[in-house]
């Protein structure tokens, strides 16, 4: 089955698989240079998305480097799913060491190649290594083996739950947070006792090699290939999901994931989707108004808004419309976008998608919206300005599809009620935010969403004992936490019988009549007794 298909226009670059060739960028003024594809497709071109300066150049792995990449993963993972938990602990942690003495030029890099601000680089780093040693030290305890209790028919049976690594994972990563976003599954994976195959986005390629290339480095005794990367374009990452991995772990568009989720239902390949959000801000009559607008200013503009859990929505009650306006102007009128020192944040990463960010602000303000801040004015590629849209027609495209830029749309409403109905009115279901003094976790456990803050945005992202991920068209399964840990095993469960009981076996041909008919009592004993009111 091919999987190959157009492009899809919001967001698909994000995926790191863009299953063609990049799209065209309609009425955008960047050099064709700041496309990653070079005129010859066994080379790819990385280039600074402010500038499309080239800063290096990699080969184009085939689907047969690839399946070789899977081959040699297999072999080192006799290795390490032969570790001991401790063993693995104490690679990951020389893993998370390395990347820490090494922030500043790894910070530089992602800064170069991704284009954020060297202070948000470190800090997508500080979480990146956060993540990595919270998987080596909770591993043991949440994947060592668990005895269950058989139940009363079966206690002469010992029972057991024992995790075993799935192989090898293949891990398909995205641009816009290019070593957090994957590092939720390839840490988790290989704490899990995995080897993993990882294809970094053509956007960030640089990054991903220098990520996984850190691992070998910081443990130099132990075999190759148990972190490796493939590189290419959507061929690349396409040849990966049919390359015989024991399962996907994807983050990028729902329409990509659904093409993902169709070629690795051909082989039952099992698959884990972070496919994007729209997500929701609700500000209730209750808030700390200025620290909501504050917060949601960032949530929206940070990363340039490519950011799959950044605030994109506000719904915000009519008491306090014109206090929350007021603040979320003031903390956006002087930020802006750009390369130099002291830029808020850098520029669009995917060139392709200025063209979607233009067109959202231009549809919500045919559609009734107004700027608050900024408008089409502030798209200049390959760098855009915050923009607030207020009263958006909630059909807009910029309230139903994701924008993935510094945008964020604006509604008043008249109760919580119609907030929580607004807030899950999209097919999304990624995270969301509450600002509340009383009322917001009343307000959380409402809403269609796989993670939200309190009186903060995303802080859920940096804690690692909390599972990431979707419901809806936001995708499938979990990273992070112990959830995150228990994506990438197999339970294999155990009945071992201790003893015999002479006259009841029952698990048998010849059992008899008297077995039966004292099962049966003990059926109507255990069971048959409807509980009182």
């Amino acid at each position: 089955m091919s999987i190959d298909c157009p492009q899809v226009s919001v967001r698909e670059g994000a995926t790191g698989l863009p299953w063609s060739s990049p799209p065209s960028i309609s009425g955008a003024t960047l050099s064709s240079t700041t496309d990653s594809r070079s005129a010859d497709d066994s080379v790819l071109v990385s280039v600074d998305p402010s500038s499309g300066e080239v800063i290096a150049e990699h080969r184009v792995d085939d689907a047969d480097a690839v399946r070789a990449a899977v081959a040699d993963a297999r072999v080192a993972a006799r290795t390490w799913a032969g570790m001991s938990f401790a063993e693995r602990k104490r690679a990951l942690q020389r893993w998370a060491a390395y990347l820490t003495g090494h922030a500043d030029e790894f910070s530089a890099l992602m800064h170069q190649e991704n284009g954020k601000p060297l202070d948000d680089a470190f800090l997508e780093l500080s979480l990146t290594v956060g993540h990595i040693d919270w998987a080596a030290k909770h591993a043991e305890k949440t994947l060592r083996t668990r005895t269950v209790r058989p139940g009363a028919l079966m206690a002469n049976f010992a029972a057991s739950v024992e995790y075993r690594p799935l192989g090898v994972v293949g891990v398909i990563g995205p641009w816009n947070y290019p070593t957090y976003t994957p590092n939720g599954s390839i840490a988790y994976a290989l704490a899990a006792g995995n080897t993993v195959v990882f294809k970094p986005s053509e956007y960030t390629t640089t990054i991903g090699n220098y990520y996984a290339e850190s691992f070998s480095k910081a443990n130099p005794e132990l075999p190759q290939h148990i972190l490796r990367t493939v590189n290419g374009y959507g061929a690349t990452g396409a040849a990966l999901v049919t390359a015989g991995v024991d399962k996907i772990a994807f983050t990028g568009s729902t329409a990509t994931g659904k093409r993902i989720m169709a070629a690795a239902a051909e082989t039952l390949t099992p698959i884990l989707l972070e496919c994007g959000g729209k997500d929701a801000a609700i500000v209730a009559a209750d808030a700390d108004v200025a620290a909501a607008a504050r917060d949601i200013a960032w949530g929206a503009a940070a990363n340039s808004g490519q950011t799959c859990v950044g605030i994109e929505r506000v719904y915000v009650l009519a008491s306090v419309r014109e206090r929350f306006l007021d603040e979320l102007r003031k903390n956006l009128a002087q930020v802006r976008a750009g390369s130099e020192p002291g830029a808020h944040y850098g520029p669009m990463t995917m060139p392709s998608q200025v063209a979607v960010v233009r067109e959202h602000i231009e549809d919500a303000l045919k559609h009734g919206g107004t700027a608050l801040v900024g408008g089409p004015d502030s798209v200049r590629a390959p760098f855009i300005d915050p923009v607030v849209l207020v009263d958006v027609d909630e059909d807009s495209l910029a309230v139903q599809e994701e924008t993935f830029g510094p945008t964020v749309t604006v509604r008043s409403v008249d109760s919580l009620d119609e907030a929580i109905a607004l807030a899950n009115g999209t097919r999304y279901g990624l995270a969301s935010s509450v600002y509340s003094a009383r009322h917001g976790v009343e307000i959380a456990r409402q809403l269609r969403a796989g993670a939200t803050s309190i009186n903060s945005v995303i802080a859920f992202g940096a804690i690692s004992a909390l599972p990431f991920g979707g419901v809806g068209e936001s995708g499938i399964g979990r990273i992070h936490g112990e959830e995150g840990l228990r994506e990438f095993v197999r339970p294999h469960s155990i009945a071992r019988q201790r003893f015999a009981i002479p006259g009841m076996a029952l698990l048998a041909l010849d059992r008899t009549p008297a077995a039966m008919a004292m099962a049966r009592r003990a059926v109507r004993m255990l069971y048959g007794r409807a509980p009182r009111r």
